[in-house]
């Protein structure tokens, strides 16, 4: 199967992580179907893909939501075909210490980042089935390994997504369908941006190299798991944190 006849489904992809993923994949001829939260979010997808030449839009989705979910896949299926590579990486964070931590930001975080897997692979793998031949990709974070004081939802979400994959893996793995994910240490977005200089500082005393990681480095190793070269590779997770976490 080429790569053009593949169709790959990357939630959160206006920009970041996603973007450098969508732009990633999409260089190798694999059509995007980009989503983010709201319509100008989407409109910049297909708007940076169009400027790229790549092939594909950008789709309106809340991963949260279960007829979102149902809605924008059978978009994409309509348009494009069955989405045969899936890179999860829509997330949130609501950061609190336990102690202070409402319910609503527990609930929020979990159900953006940990049970949209259901909703979306649920639906997805149906496709990988019948093509014999599938990538789940979960964008998870160091966090889900190394913990986190203040992030006892987003760690537990991340951690959660790492073992839905080594379970989703063993169940699938037979139809030719692998399944692994990808967790990101600091990397240079809008958010780490946001972050004071003693704050980056503090952080860069506890990455053995010395800097933040960028997207297109997170991104390029979803290139390699999307890849035929790494079809003997499921139910793994890699790290990419610079060794601020071994």
């Amino acid at each position: 199967m080429s790569n053009s006849e593949k169709i790959a489904l990357i939630t959160g992809a206006s920009r970041g992580i996603g973007k450098a993923i969508a732009l990633t994949l999409g260089r190798l001829g694999i059509r995007i179907a980009g989503t983010s939260t709201t319509e100008d979010g989407a409109n910049s997808i297909s708007k940076y893909l169009n400027q790229t030449g790549i092939e594909g839009r950008g789709y309106v989705l809340d991963v949260a939501e279960d007829e979102s979910v149902a809605s924008c896949v059978s978009k994409v299926v309509e348009e494009f075909g069955h989405p045969l590579i899936v890179v999860n990486n829509a997330g949130i964070t609501r950061d609190n210490l336990l102690l202070r931590m409402k319910s609503a930001e527990w609930a929020d975080v979990i159900n953006t980042n940990l049970s949209s897997l259901y909703r979306i692979n649920k639906i997805a793998i149906k496709g990988m089935t019948k093509a014999r031949w599938g990538r789940i990709i979960n964008i998870s974070s160091v966090v889900g390994a190394s913990g986190n004081a203040g992030q006892t939802n987003y760690s537990a979400s991340k951690a959660g997504a790492e073992g839905f994959a080594r379970s989703l893996a063993q169940e699938i793995g037979s139809r030719g369908i692998t399944v692994n994910s990808v967790a990101p240490g600091f990397i240079q977005t809008d958010m780490t941006g946001m972050l004071s200089e003693a704050q980056v500082k503090d952080l860069l005393n506890k990455i053995p190299l010395k800097r933040l990681g960028q997207p297109e480095e997170v991104a390029e190793v979803v290139a390699f798991l999307v890849s035929e070269s790494a079809g003997y590779i499921t139910g793994e997770t890699i790290h990419v944190n610079g060794g601020m976490h071994m």
